[in-house]
């Protein structure tokens, strides 16, 4: 576990450094919802008053009714009315008690619905400030996952041990007011004798806290298997393969191996919480001798005898209390570090504010470009130079690898060039302003998302700004020729795509590359159309016909393609030949196959394959 236990500075504080957390986590509750916070707090200190008053009403009871009992030994005549009216006054403030501890727990409902949707709103508010490196780093999903299975609960659940503890210790204080008649010791014991059990759980709190820093990995690796196992997407090839119960068995180690931690710890825990436990009641019954010998020889009344039996009950309850909460809350600190872990990851700098470039009609540069991904120890591309002006159009050739996607990605600002830069109409990509730039570019990656949205809103997330505009969905449909099929759909654009929801309906390989080719045109604006293996699920004829169309409707845009089909890529005006993230060959088809390279050797393959 060593190499994977915390190393931050609140862990590394002791116990009281990581309380940091609290002030945070009260702050947010507060500005969820002042009113219910308020609300909380007031039923808090009612529900902290009011066992005292309950117990000392109870003395009185007693003690009245010995009173009335030897009244009537003398007199004959019974004097209950006093006795009726205490009674009265304790149900009166029994039932107050079980409103306000009623209340407590409504406020605690609300908050806890309010305070969770918050916190995972901060949560993927915050992801979408990242980069997509970040989401590409197993440290981070690492982090990620932790926050979102723990986090989103512990501020509720510290402000609700915050208000435990306040409410426990106005009942001690109460009960010790009352019970500093009795003793002073007795105050001293009651205390005393729930520290051994403390000072355990925290120890224990500690040590299932790093357990679930260390589980981590092995818990995105659960969720990635339930996923493989029981989502649509992935059930066939499962199936096919036989892979089901090979998957279900590493399934199972991984729980087998995570449960022998969770039963060691718990084991300890609930050992070491018994053995400590009973000095508590021996402490409790050391108690109730003391008391009883002290109304035997008459020194308190029966009354009494009764109260402070019942004040040192509830007081050692309320003692335990606060000791736990105090322990809740350092293990919810510990919980709340990596929320704030999270929600600290270091963002990007704001980039460029720039929204034109000086030298309109430039088109895009590359000069000098490198880039390694993170961790790797090659570089994905090197040293790359590359024009294309407003009207022309570039393929990318190369194996798989070669580093063409990471090209685009560079392209789209999805990643910042190691060395060398990007220009757009001679400005640095840096320097643009983020949505301006990408308002001017449409990709359609060979990994695209097939949302489980309507046929409509998977067209019209090609631009948020026209999201829901059918006339602007109609109009890229037929730019992306996926208009024929789209009509013969049950509602046509408001049809639901996919099998996650009711009445969804699924498309080809070929149907759903046309919705994404269509996503791409929602952006009138834009002047840059990038298609990264776009078509890789069509036939050639239908290939053809797409790129047909895409180029009749690309003549003043810069176009840019990827295809491994050498019937399409010839159709560019410029054709680059990548490998190992360098360019080795470029020019015009028939330039190419001049030069008798890398290129024409491919395309004289993939053309004997048609022979």
């Amino acid at each position: 576990m060593s190499q994977t236990e915390p190393k931050d500075s609140a862990r590394r504080a002791g116990f009281f450094g990581v309380f940091r957390y609290s002030r945070r986590a009260l702050h947010l509750v507060w500005s969820t919802n002042r009113p219910l916070t308020v609300s909380l707090a007031i039923l808090t200190i009612f529900a902290g008053i009011l066992p005292a008053a309950i117990a000392w009403i109870g003395a009185q009871i007693i003690d009245a009714v010995v009173a009335a009992i030897e009244i009537y030994k003398d007199s004959g005549e019974a004097q209950l009315q006093s006795v009726i009216w205490l009674v009265a006054a304790e149900a009166g403030v029994v039932a107050t008690l079980a409103g306000a501890q009623r209340g407590i727990s409504l406020c605690q409902a609300l908050l806890r619905a309010q305070l969770g949707q918050r916190v995972n709103v901060m949560i993927l508010d915050k992801a979408l400030t990242l980069e997509l490196a970040q989401f590409e780093n197993a440290e981070f999903y690492d982090k990620l996952t932790r926050a979102r299975r723990e986090a989103s609960n512990r501020p509720l659940s510290l402000v609700n041990r915050t208000f435990g503890l306040g409410q426990n210790t106005i009942s001690l204080v109460s009960y010790a007011i009352l019970l500093i008649q009795f003793s002073p010791w007795a105050v001293v014991a009651l205390v005393v004798a729930g520290l051994p059990s403390f000072i355990a759980e925290t120890r224990f709190s500690n040590e299932a806290f790093s357990l679930f820093r260390w589980r981590s990995p092995d818990t995105r690796k659960q969720i990635y298997l339930e996923s493989v196992i029981a989502r649509e997407d992935n059930v066939k090839e499962v199936k096919l393969f036989g892979l089901g119960p090979l998957l279900l068995q590493r399934y199972r180690d991984i729980f087998d191996r995570l449960y022998t931690r969770d039963r060691s710890l718990a084991i300890r825990r609930d050992g070491w919480g018994f053995v400590l436990g009973l000095l508590g009641t021996l402490a409790l019954y050391g108690a109730y001798a003391w008391i009883a010998a002290a109304a035997v020889v008459s020194r308190i009344t029966l009354g009494q005898m009764t109260m402070y039996l019942m004040l040192f009950r509830q007081g050692q309850t309320a003692v335990t209390a606060i000791l736990s909460s105090i322990g809740g809350l350092y293990e919810d600190n510990l919980y709340l570090s990596t929320l704030y872990e999270y929600l600290e990851t270091e963002t990007p700098e704001s980039a460029g504010s720039v929204q034109q470039g000086p030298a309109p009609g430039d088109g895009i540069r590359f000069e000098n470009v490198s880039f390694t991904y993170p961790g790797a120890s090659a570089p994905a591309l090197h040293d790359i130079n590359l024009h294309i002006r407003p009207g022309e159009s570039l393929a990318l050739v190369g194996e798989n690898g070669s580093g063409k996607t990471t090209l685009i990605k560079l392209l789209t600002r999805l990643y910042a060039p190691a060395e060398g830069r990007i220009l757009l109409d001679g400005l640095d990509l840096r320097e643009w302003q983020e949505q301006a730039l990408r308002l001017r570019i449409g990709v359609i990656f060979q990994d695209f998302v097939r949302f489980q949205f309507s046929v409509g809103e998977n067209i019209g997330a090609g631009d948020v700004s026209h999201f829901h505009e059918e006339p602007r969905w109609r109009q890229a449909a037929e730019m992306g020729m996926a208009d024929e099929f789209i009509e013969l759909m049950p509602t046509q654009y408001q049809t639901q795509l996919g099998k996650w929801f009711q009445d969804g309906q699924e498309l080809s390989g070929g149907q759903w590359q046309k919705i994404a080719l269509s996503r791409a045109f929602m952006r009138t604006g834009a002047d840059i159309l990038v298609l990264d293996e776009p078509t890789a699920a069509m036939d050639a004829g239908a290939e053809a016909a797409i790129f047909e169309h895409f180029r009749s409707l690309t003549r003043d845009k810069i176009a840019i393609l990827i295809s491994h089909r050498f019937s399409t890529v010839r159709m560019a005006s410029q054709i680059v030949v990548i490998q190992d993230g360098r360019i080795i060959e470029r020019g015009d088809h028939e330039a190419l196959m001049q030069l008798d390279g890398n290129y024409a050797r491919l395309f004289s393959l993939q053309a004997a394959g048609y022979r």
